[in-house]
């Protein structure tokens, strides 16, 4: 992926030509244009290295102009000069090359920086003195009678259509390098999306396992809410018996102070335990009451939470079912960056 600027931008310092173009488009294109205009071509980057194959090139350039180095040298000069012409006015340049041919260099633009070349040409406007090919081709060290016998199958055309056709690969290339960087930089925020998305998903299931377990943990403590309710009413159910078994010790020890009295002195010392008997049931009874009071406080305690508690499930049962329709709707939209980022990459 190539690099980018504040997460949507493409760097344009690192896009060269086969980030944007299909080379194998290219290439048909540009074979199907040179042999139907008769014209040489190729693509290099902004280093000049070939980017595809040279598209009917002449004898006259590659099995004699460019066999030697001087002559290779020449021409490589000659394709800097027309290069730099057109990156400095962002428009085909037509010029004569070193071995007197006609070529052009239309560049290939993203955003107003040149990112390649498509050179041309190999062509003549008109037929030149003899004498001048057999001078360069003692120049460079080919054979002269080769050389010129070479420049005689060279196509002759007008001006106007050497720069038509430098036109219609200027336009073509562009076209094409607009498109593919249009296509690039969907393929990469349909990448960051994708990527955003995934994670928010992560995260949205995280949070969906731990609704889960909140709303599990929230039905475990209604039940012990629940069991502690029951708890107190058995509490209370005890504090009856003992607030029935203190009423009845009252009584007994009541009854035992009137069978102390009618014995006199004799039953002084029974007397005393009847006292303390009543005390005893008066002091459970007390406390059973503070008991009460306490359950029963506890119990209305319990009631609010359980409340609370209902409703807390409730609300997380809510989250729960929310943040599951979210991630299906994350999981959804995943999906159609997916499927954005495939027709970007089919289509190119």
């Amino acid at each position: 992926m190539i690099k980018m600027i504040n997460g949507n931008d493409v760097d344009l310092n690192l896009i060269e030509v086969k980030d944007v173009i299909n080379v194998d488009l290219l290439q048909k294109f540009q074979d199907n244009f040179a042999e139907s205009m008769d014209i040489a071509s190729i693509t290099v980057d902004i280093n000049g290295n070939p980017v595809t194959k040279p598209s009917s090139y002449t004898d006259f350039c590659m099995k004699f102009t460019q066999s030697t180095k001087i002559g290779n040298d020449r021409c490589a000069k000659s394709h800097k000069r027309g290069g730099e012409e057109a990156a400095r006015t962002g428009r085909p340049c037509v010029y004569t090359c070193h071995a007197g041919l006609v070529d052009f260099a239309a560049p290939i633009i993203v955003e107003g920086r040149q990112i390649g070349t498509i050179l041309g040409g190999q062509i003549l406007t008109s037929k030149q003195n003899e004498s001048k090919y057999r001078q360069t081709a003692n120049e460079i060290g080919v054979n002269e009678d080769g050389y010129v016998e070479a420049v005689n199958k060279i196509k002759i055309t007008t001006e106007k259509s050497v720069n038509a056709a430098a036109e219609v690969l200027y336009v073509i290339a562009n076209a094409l390098s607009k498109i593919g960087y249009e296509e690039l930089k969907i393929k990469n925020m349909s990448q960051v999306l994708s990527d955003n998305f995934n994670q928010i998903s992560a995260t949205m299931e995280e949070l969906s396992a731990s609704a889960v377990n909140v709303t599990n943990n929230q039905h475990t403590l209604s039940e012990e809410i629940i069991n502690v309710k029951d708890v107190s009413m058995e509490i209370n159910t005890i504090l009856d018996s003992i607030k029935s078994i203190a009423d009845q010790t009252k009584m007994l020890g009541l009854n035992a102070s009137i069978e102390a009295a009618r014995a006199g002195e004799a039953g002084r010392g029974f007397g005393v335990v009847a006292k303390e008997i009543g005390n005893l049931s008066q002091n459970s009874k007390e406390t059973a009451l503070k008991i009460s009071n306490l359950t029963g406080k506890i119990q209305k305690s319990v009631d609010k939470t359980t409340e609370s508690s209902t409703a807390t499930l409730e609300t997380t049962e809510q989250q729960s079912a929310a943040i599951e329709e979210v991630t299906a709707n994350l999981q959804q939209v995943t999906e159609l960056t997916d499927t954005l980022n495939r027709l970007v990459n089919s289509h190119k």
